[in-house]
């Protein structure tokens, strides 16, 4: 059974502002730790992607939605210790 976040544990995004509320997994069900933008039918949907580059990546889309820069610095602070990216 895996555990219910309010955060997606890849990107940090609400993971109630993900369409259909969460990623999928192989099966189709919901996952209720991923977003549909980091995690579809099961996998990553950028496997390879460094922690840092999902910061960047928060970052960008953060400014693109019109959120002021200091905000998004303080978001994407937090991204390193969530699970997809805890060593």
């Amino acid at each position: 059974m895996e555990k219910k976040y309010s955060n997606c544990q890849s990107c940090g995004m609400p993971l109630k502002k993900s369409p259909n509320g969460g990623g999928t997994h192989a099966d189709g069900s919901i996952s209720t730790e991923y977003c549909a933008y980091c995690y579809q039918d099961g996998k990553f949907v950028n496997p390879d992607m460094k922690v840092e580059e999902m910061q960047l990546f928060v970052k960008g889309k953060m400014k693109e939605m019109g959120f002021p820069g200091f905000l998004g610095g303080f978001f994407t602070k937090r991204i390193p210790k969530l699970k997809r990216w805890a060593k």
